[in-house]
Parts: structure tokens; C-alpha cells; sequence
């Protein structure tokens, strides 16, 4: 296939966009390597696919209409998966407009170069954190999410919204794809893991929120990209038997779905600070504090669906994904 991926210079986009090389197909990267974190690193990431010559790498910004615009004409993806965004729950909180601009206008831009241009699929990124104050575990699909807590939140229901929409309006067919907690090599320096691995080597105190009492569905890298091209691979249709009556927030009566991608085992904060410990050979100096605004106490993922429908059973352990980041951390860093 031809696919186009925005955020290949992203931790899941480079990921993703090797593995479909890999496989042979084509793939059209959009990055614009903002500076929100190093960008040595995001270009460190590139260059893992670069060489592909199945690879066109295009420099651009989705807030940029004309430049996506020209994007889709030129090179006529089949699929698309959009994972660029502006990402940072807390970020949110003091910079609200940069997520406007990239999560909302820019994902505007995609849906009309989709529409315009005939897309098969297009595949988007959505987030654990459009539950919101919900408290039913695990948190499911199928389940009303209409109270976000952070900008960032709201900005991803909003995209599935807009989804909704176009698949509705011109049986573009879409999937949404809620990732929770994503983690592992070539990670984002602004994670929990990331963050937590530099202070421990350089034996600075590290920030527990929530005293480490909250628990993620921390989710390998591996078993997300094997999530997103299962998914990828299967043009959604409408569900028959979808009512107005009782509607169902995953499904629709247009070529629309909606998936959560997580490890579907949560994990409490304190405990993986202590495998990461471990594989590191030191202790962690703790400044425990209480939960800030905009992070959610628990994420727990239902993968059923992905489960019955796709055969998508997650592997990796947290000890095994953390053991393997602090590998890689370690070359990466020449430590």
C-alpha cells in the first residue's frame, strides 16, 4: 500500500512507518520536528528510515493547508494515518492554543485532504486521556466520554468528533485509536520513563504525583504498532445494527469505529518506578506530591474489540518494555 503518516519523526510514527517499510509498503512521512522536545532525537529517529527507498520525507506543518493540500495531490496516498499532534496533557494546561492550532485545525486539514482525494481509510490518533473523569474500569469504547480534564483531552474527542463527521457526510471511512500509555525505545523525553531514567543516573530527586498511588495501562511500542496496522489493514464499514435510540459510542450507522489500544493490565506508579530501579541498579530519590491538574487518577484499557475482532493480544511485559528502554537508553546515550 501507499501510506501517508504524519509524525514520522514521532516515537509511534517512526515505529509504525519502519515496520511498514519493512513489509514493503510506501510510505509518506509529514513532520515539521517542532521543538516541544529534542529534536536531535526525533532526527535520530528519522534516520532509522530514511535509506528505505520506499520513504519520501516531506517537512511541513498540518496548521499549513496549502502544503497538506499539495501533499495528498502529489502523492495520492490509499491510507492515512494522522499522529501528529501536539501532546502533553500538562503542557495543555498553560499552552492551550498550540493545541488548537495542530490538533484541531490540522487535523481538519487531513480530513479534507482524505475527502478530496479518495482515501480508503484513515486511521487517527486518539488518547486514554478522552475518559476523563470517568471512573468505570476498564475503560471502554462503548462508554460515554463527554467530561474531559485537560485541553489535551478535549482536543482528541473533538478529533473523533470531526472523524465522525466526514465518515458520516462522505463515507470516508475512519478509525479512531485511544493509546494508553505508551512507552519503550526511542520514547518521548517529556514521559514518565524518560524523565525518570535521566534524574535516577544523575541521582536527582524524582516527582511522584499522586504520592504513586495511580495506576497506567502502560502499553509497549511494539505491541501499539502491531494494534495500529491490524486496524490499518481492515477498512471499517457501518455497523448494521446501530439505533439513534441506543447509540453506541464506538460504532455508527456510518463507516466509522473506535478502539482502545493498551496493555489491558494496569500498573501502579510506585511499581514501575521500582522495576525501573532494578534495571538500572539504583534507588530513586522520591518527591512525593499530590495529583496534578489534568492527570486522572487510573487508566485501564478494554481491548475486546480489538481482541474478537483483530486477534490483538498484547506481549510485553512491563518488566521486559522497561528492561529493553533502559537498554536502549543506555546506547542512545552512550552511558
Amino acid at each position: 500500500m501507499k501510506v501517508l503518516i504524519t509524525g514520522t519523526a514521532g516515537f509511534i510514527g517512526s515505529a509504525l512507518a519502519l515496520r511498514l517499510l519493512e513489509r514493503g509498503d510506501e510510505v509518506i512521512g509529514i513532520d515539521n520536528l517542532n521543538d516541544y522536545y529534542d529534536v536531535q532525537l526525533k532526527k535520530a529517529r528519522l534516520a532509522r528510515i530514511l535509506d528505505f527507498d520506499g520513504f519520501t520525507d516531506l517537512r511541513l506543518s498540518l496548521e499549513d493547508h496549502p502544503a497538506v493540500a499539495a501533499a495528498f495531490g502529489k502523492h495520492q496516498p490509499q491510507r492515512v494515518v494522522n499522529l501528529a499532534a501536539q501532546a502533553g496533557v500538562r503542557y495543555s494546561i498553560d499552552n492551550p492554543l498550540a493545541y488548537v492550532h495542530t490538533n484541531l485545525v490540522g487535523f481538519a486539514h487531513i480530513l479534507e485532504g482524505c475527502r478530496n482525494h479518495k482515501v480508503e481509510h484513515l486511521a487517527y490518533a486518539s488518547s486514554s486521556s478522552v475518559y476523563g473523569a470517568n471512573t468505570t474500569m476498564p475503560f471502554s469504547v462503548h462508554d460515554n466520554v463527554d467530561h474531559p480534564l485537560s485541553l489535551y483531552a478535549a482536543s482528541k474527542k473533538a478529533n473523533e468528533l470531526m472523524a465522525h463527521t466526514y465518515s458520516h457526510l462522505y463515507q470516508l471511512p475512519t478509525t479512531g485509536l485511544r493509546f494508553f500509555t505508551v512507552y519503550g525505545p526511542w520514547g518521548r523525553p517529556d514521559m514518565a520513563l524518560f524523565k525518570f531514567t535521566r534524574a535516577i543516573l544523575a541521582d536527582e530527586p524524582i516527582d511522584v504525583f499522586n504520592y504513586g498511588k495511580h495506576r497506567r495501562d502502560f502499553t509497549y511500542i511494539d505491541d501499539i504498532v502491531e494494534g495500529v496496522i491490524r486496524v490499518l489493514d481492515h477498512i471499517p464499514e457501518r455497523n448494521p445494527n446501530w439505533t439513534g435510540a441506543k447509540p453506541d459510542a464506538a460504532t455508527s450507522s456510518a463507516p466509522y469505529r473506535l478502539y482502545n489500544i493498551g496493555n489491558n493490565r494496569p500498573t501502579e506508579l510506585m511499581y514501575y518506578i521500582e522495576v525501573l530501579e532494578q534495571c538500572l541498579g539504583r534507588k530513586a530519590r522520591k518527591n512525593l506530591l499530590p495529583l496534578q491538574p489534568g492527570d486522572v487518577p487510573d487508566t485501564y484499557a478494554d481491548v475486546d474489540d480489538l481482541i474478537d475482532q483483530f486477534d490483538y493480544h498484547p506481549r510485553t511485559s512491563v518488566e521486559t518494555g522497561v528492561a529493553r528502554f533502559v537498554d536502549w537508553y543506555r546506547a542512545y546515550f552512550q552511558l
